[in-house]
């Protein structure tokens, strides 16, 4: 690999017949920066890097993500980093501009994703100290200037104005559209329509969701 310095290959498999056991050898550090959670993560990877945190000696070996607002798109989305977070990882969050997916293993190897085609996705893997260095350093830059996950979430709380809140409480309170309509003294028409707006504020896809966003969030008070 290191007479081999730099080197692409197309789609998961090869990355995995070619590079997978790189992601073995991680000793001390896997960083990955990223712009959303649609990157690679063949399962054989996922288990290597696992299988490390779980070693005797994994609080010297450390997982840091970075990632863009996109990540938090949905809960599903946000349960997923939790479960991340809770499993020894840390997660950042970066308005900065992100890429598609780079992997730093160990300051000694970096993975850089293309997009995703119809043939697959294209990955440069290379060893080159230079480009190595100049990397990390740029993602430690945008790490410490990054928001921690669980600050980031309690800050990325959307202002409801008076309206919304009383058309959360009408949602809660198991009234019609029309009743809720009625009581807010507005048409059917305008109450689904705030309705769908605020679901949209809430990142929500079903109003039992929006229900429980806003409860998470506080919102429903």
């Amino acid at each position: 690999m290191r007479n081999q310095q730099v080197f692409s290959v197309r789609g998961d498999a090869e990355l995995i017949e070619r590079a997978g056991h790189l992601f073995e050898s991680a000793q001390a550090e896997f960083l990955c920066a990223a712009r959303d959670l649609k990157t690679f993560s063949q399962p054989e990877a996922r288990a290597a890097i696992r299988n490390r945190m779980r070693a005797r000696d994994s609080s010297a070996f450390t997982v840091r993500k970075l990632l863009s607002p996109v990540a938090l798109a949905d809960e599903e989305a946000r349960a997923h980093l939790r479960l991340v977070q809770s499993k020894g990882a840390l997660v950042r969050i970066s308005g900065s501009q992100l890429p598609h997916e780079t992997i730093l293993i160990d300051q000694q190897v970096m993975i850089l994703a293309g997009r995703q085609t119809p043939i697959g996705r294209e990955y440069t893997v290379t060893t080159s100290q230079t480009l190595v260095d100049g990397v990390h350093s740029l993602f430690r830059a945008i790490w410490d200037a990054a928001a921690g996950l669980d600050t980031y979430l309690r800050s990325d709380i959307p202002h409801l104005d008076a309206d919304s809140r009383m058309i959360l409480k009408a949602l809660g309170s198991g009234l019609t559209d029309a009743s809720a309509a009625k009581r807010l003294g507005v048409s059917l028409r305008t109450y689904r329509r705030r309705v769908a707006e605020l679901m949209v504020r809430l990142e929500a896809d079903s109003r039992f969701q929006a229900g429980l966003r806003a409860g998470e969030l506080k919102l429903s008070r």
